[in-house]
């Protein structure tokens, strides 16, 4: 049976990592009334998801909602995830929508398994993975994607040849034929 953790709103919603560069483990992070809940994604996944909900902004503001830029002050969270960080499950599927009626955006990370394939995001079926669902405003989306978007640039650098992260020693750069 599926365990949806819904916040709606949430006290704070953070994606997060723990460990140095190169050894990362990323975290989306909701709290509200006492509840806390993580979940264990990619780095890959955090990107891509701050880069969706940029999107879905950038179109929102285009239809006339009103999308606060810069994030008013007391939006910004650049603290530590919460403690304790242990991952309530591992995010295999992201998704995204815009609640017109709430005037929220939706953002919602289902478990890794068999069933998510079956499963369509954004429902209410008692059936399928666990499930982390939050209800955003639009400043909080801003908030939450402009810091989802710092967290995946503050790992290792990128080699200026070939894009691939370089450790703190340097890398075996393939367009330098295995050079350092």
């Amino acid at each position: 049976m599926r365990q949806l953790f819904e916040f709606d709103p949430p006290e704070r919603f953070v994606a997060g990592t723990v460990g140095l560069p190169g050894e990362r483990q990323f975290y989306l992070q909701a709290r509200a009334s006492g509840r806390l809940v993580n979940v264990a994604l990619e780095k890959v996944q955090v990107a891509a998801l701050a880069e969706r909900v940029d999107e879905v902004l950038l179109e929102l503001r285009r239809r006339g909602t009103d999308v606060p830029d810069p994030i008013p002050a007391g939006l910004v969270d650049n603290a530590p995830l919460d403690v304790p960080i242990e991952p309530d499950f591992t995010c295999g599927t992201l998704a995204i929508a815009w609640d017109p009626d709430a005037q929220r955006v939706v953002i919602e990370a289902l478990a890794i398994g068999d069933e998510a394939d079956e499963v369509v995001p954004l429902t209410d079926s008692e059936d399928g993975p666990d499930t982390l669902r939050v209800h955003l405003t639009a400043a909080s989306a801003k908030a939450f994607s402009t810091r989802a978007g710092q967290v995946v640039a503050a790992g290792r650098p990128d080699c200026i040849l070939c894009g691939q992260p370089m450790d703190p020693n340097g890398h075996i750069c393939p367009r330098s034929n295995g050079h350092h």
